[in-house]
């Protein structure tokens, strides 16, 4: 790993001080108090206020997005916020979502606290169906414009690439993660017919819709419903959103043995299509999105490895065991392409 490590890291300047005065910047009145949330791809603050509400500001990575496609996210979740669909829009301030200070982009969001979904339960998923059908019918009315798709390129073969180029596969297994990796794409490849050349439906044939991006349990927070029925589910962190097929926004939402994920999926469903109709062809897109998102999740932890939240966050990263357990799972995920995709 020692070949990934730089001598800065992009976050180096942004000090206590430079948040609160790009906070002042903003025409905000913050009082002294921060507090870092969770999050590793940006820097994202609770801040206090002398008057006004708690808020919460994202830095952005620098290098990550440019200020269009930041500005078109912004623009995806005010459309949502819009259309009553319970997610978390940056604040207009001074005429503008994004700002500029000390050479980072960053935004101001209104502070909205809750909890992870409870998703052993049948009514939270099909009511989080209910919305994310909501959040596509908006997200296929109009395409993206600066922002990229998913797809097997970015997400696979250039993580690959990266990968092995900058050496960061474990030399005793470099030769066969190269090798499942291979394989795992090759499946994932388009064939003449639009099929993938496991058979199933390719990620080529899909409807491409604006999309969450990352919709897993920690991107939705939780509300006990009050005496006005108010509560439920709100979104957070479109960070990632992007164009791809609805399923994206599904998968992650499934865990467990496969009679448990057929269970969640089929409630998920059964609040999605009260709204929108689903695709039961994107169903066989689900082990080849899982299997992108293995390959480009590596990647992304190497990319950020200058980043010292990284190794302290993520210290069995680069081991030998690390790489041994990708080859394996790789090996899963060839396997389970090749099954009868889920049902529901």
């Amino acid at each position: 790993m020692s070949n990934l490590q730089a001598s800065t890291h992009p976050y180096a300047d942004l000090t206590p001080d430079c948040v609160l005065d790009a906070l002042y910047a903003a025409g905000l009145t913050p009082d002294g108090r921060l507090t870092a949330l969770s999050s590793y791809e940006n820097r994202v603050y609770l801040a206090h206020q002398d008057e006004g509400d708690k808020v919460v500001a994202k830095f952005y990575r620098p290098g990550r997005w440019s200020r269009a496609q930041i500005e078109e996210e912004h623009a995806f979740s005010q459309e949502l916020a819009d259309r009553e669909i319970p997610v978390v829009a940056p604040l207009r301030l001074q005429g503008s979502t994004v700002h500029e200070h000390g050479g980072f982009l960053f935004s101001i969001s209104p502070w909205r606290g809750g909890r992870r979904p409870e998703l052993d339960d049948w009514e939270v998923l099909e009511w989080i169906g209910r919305f994310l059908a909501r959040i596509h019918t908006a997200g296929s009315a109009q395409a993206f414009v600066h922002r990229p798709a998913l797809d097997r390129q970015s997400f696979g073969i250039e993580p690959m690439r990266y990968l092995l180029e900058h050496d960061v596969v474990a030399l005793e297994v470099r030769s066969r993660w190269q090798q499942a990796c291979a394989t795992a794409l090759d499946l994932i490849a388009p064939a003449a017919d639009g099929l993938s050349k496991a058979g199933h439906f390719g990620l080529e044939s899909a409807m491409q819709i604006r999309l969450h991006g990352d919709c897993h349990p920690g991107n939705i927070l939780w509300t006990p419903l009050d005496d006005e029925g108010h509560g439920g589910p709100h979104f957070v962190d479109l960070d990632d959103a992007r164009s791809g097929p609805a399923v994206q926004d599904l998968w992650m939402l499934l865990s467990g043995e496969r009679a448990q994920q057929t269970q969640q999926l089929s409630a998920l469903l059964e609040g999605y299509e009260q709204f929108r109709p689903f695709d039961r062809r994107e169903l066989a897109l689900i082990e080849p999105l899982r299997t992108l998102r293995l390959l480009h999740y590596s990647a992304w932890l190497a990319r950020r490895w200058q980043d010292p939240i990284f190794a302290i966050n993520f210290p069995w990263f680069g081991t030998l065991d690390y790489w041994q357990g990708q080859v394996d799972m790789l090996h899963e995920q060839i396997e389970a392409m090749q099954q009868e995709p889920l049902y529901a």
